[in-house]
């Protein structure tokens, strides 16, 4: 399974795009109503105020809070991270959520995998985690889409819990399809939450294979 039109962003365009991506986030943050915070966000379990709160987790813990917290999490990466959005998200502002991400729009923060365009893949899909699920229409710019798109490999599909066997994914705004097997098209947008294994609003995606991939009605 490859991309049809592979590309590499190099470092200083990865990161020009990440800290893009974290201004204009904030600033999207801090026009949220008070009901829209507490909305429940594409993350299973997790309001818009946790995904805000765990987007700035690798800015403001040091590695000694880092290990403290995973230690108290018994080793388990998942557990850690969720334990820690919650505590952030009942202890700070939706103001301070959102400054968090725009007073660290440079830092240089990446996860231990995957480096700056892992880094980017944070902040895009978890800001999409955010306006999909509470029916926004922002989009992500097209270079930063193709830095994340062209990076999808069948690593990547399985660290993320993302099964699209059978299926190849075929992008309607964009020169970009992945995979092999029954068409599913949609915005690329969209697409991208599917390789990150998230699940899209119905209405979002056409093809045969499509109820593999939304959300359940209501």
């Amino acid at each position: 399974m490859e991309n049809a039109t592979p590309r590499k962003g190099n470092k200083s365009e990865i990161r020009a795009a990440i800290s893009a991506e974290r201004r204009e986030l904030a600033d999207l943050l801090d026009t949220l109503r008070a009901d829209q915070w507490e909305g429940q966000s594409l993350c299973a379990g997790w309001r818009v105020r946790e995904v805000a709160a765990h987007m700035s987790m690798g800015f403001r813990l040091r590695l000694p809070a880092m290990l403290g917290e995973l230690a108290k999490a018994r080793g388990n990466l998942h557990r850690m991270t969720d334990r820690v959005a919650r505590k952030d998200a009942a202890a700070h502002s939706t103001a301070a959520l959102a400054a968090f991400l725009r007073d660290n729009a440079d830092h240089p923060w990446a996860p231990p995998v995957g480096g700056l365009a892992a880094a980017l893949g944070h902040d895009v899909v978890h800001g999409l985690d955010i306006t999909v699920a509470l029916g926004l229409d922002r989009r992500v710019p097209e270079d930063r889409l193709r830095i994340l798109l062209d990076a999808i490999r069948p690593s990547s599909l399985k660290f993320f819990g993302a099964d699209l066997d059978g299926v190849r994914l075929y992008a309607e705004d964009l020169d970009w399809s992945y995979g092999s097997g029954s068409p599913l098209y949609g915005s690329a947008q969209d697409l991208l939450l599917l390789a990150y294994g998230r699940r899209v609003p119905g209405s979002r995606l056409r093809g045969e294979p499509s109820s593999r991939f939304t959300l359940p009605a209501g």
